[in-house]
């Protein structure tokens, strides 16, 4: 029981799922009034031995045909809409059968002492489809915000965005992770070690020596706010390269494509601590880490696709 209230309860978030039952509805609505059209309703004055033979009686000279084919539409589209009820709370109540889903059992009005009518299957569209659209509204403000790739840094996409969109995730990842890296060896002038060991020596407390500039967090020296900063990239940007570029570059797992995207939010946010640091060398002289000229990503590529694993 707790399961499926849980999946009910997850049915009502699910913006994608309640656009197809929203867009099955519209069609088992449009369906149920041209099979109407085909029919006449057996309910109110001047109806024929009402409750006893069937609220919808087949109109003289109707296309049989034409209406198997529609009721055959109808018990698809039926079987599709399985959940609205649960989902939108829409049912109703006959005596001595209980509870109904007036969609799966839409026939039910065409069978001797019928348990619904025409008009009750129309009312409970026009409920459903208005509970539908407050709950695709609430499920859009309750929905998560979703990372943009594009809007990453432009050093990171650019570098991954073509492997990326080819599927080659962890290859994307890497050549982001070498971008990033690439800048900052740039900034301080030195590839004179491997990557991890130029990060630490680059964010290192120690002043600058002759052909050792150091990257610093701006603001005063003195702050405890620059200082805590300061001590966080000494971690931090050693870290990413030793638990991000080191893996994509050297292990041969693939990996999800979330995975891939945190880890190149990951790196866009180092890229981005490294466009604010500044240069300190060893006479004294200080200049601002201006990141690189990046292209901008070309139009038709300029998305995240999905990619099928397998």
């Amino acid at each position: 029981m707790l399961t499926e209230l849980g999946g009910v309860m997850e049915s009502r978030t699910n913006s994608d799922y309640l656009e197809f039952l929203g867009d099955r509805l519209d069609k088992f609505s449009s369906t149920f009034e041209e099979f109407m059209t085909h029919h006449v309703e057996n309910t109110g004055f001047g109806g024929i031995a009402v409750g006893m033979a069937p609220a919808v009686l087949p109109k003289d000279g109707a296309d049989k045909a034409r209406v198997r084919a529609l009721t055959d539409q109808l018990n698809h589209l039926a079987g599709a809409l399985m959940d609205l009820s649960n989902v939108t709370q829409v049912r109703m109540t006959a005596p001595g059968a209980g509870v109904l889903d007036p969609f799966v059992n839409w026939q039910r009005m065409l069978e001797p002492k019928p348990l619904l009518d025409a008009g009750v299957v129309r009312s409970c569209c026009l409920q459903a489809a208005g509970r539908l659209e407050g709950l695709q509204a609430k499920a859009a403000a309750l929905s998560s915000p979703n990372i943009e790739p594009s809007l990453l840094h432009p050093l990171v996409w650019a570098a991954a965005q073509r492997l990326w969109n080819d599927g080659h995730l962890r290859q994307a990842v890497a050549a982001s992770a070498e971008a990033v890296s690439g800048q900052m060896k740039q900034l301080i002038g030195r590839n004179n070690a491997s990557d991890t060991s130029l990060w630490q020596q680059a964010f290192a407390a120690a002043d600058p020596q002759e052909g050792k500039p150091r990257l610093r967090w701006p603001g005063d020296v003195d702050d405890q706010d620059v200082k805590t900063m300061q001590s966080g990239l000494l971690s931090f940007a050693p870290g990413v390269n030793m638990v991000i570029r080191n893996p994509a570059t050297h292990v041969s797992a693939d990996f999800t494509e979330q995975d891939g995207l945190e880890q190149l939010a990951t790196l866009s946010i180092l890229a981005k601590f490294l466009d604010r640091c500044v240069v300190v060398s060893v006479d004294g002289v200080t200049s601002a880490a201006v990141p690189p000229e990046v292209p901008a990503p070309a139009d038709e590529s300029n998305r995240l696709t999905t990619r099928e694993d397998g």
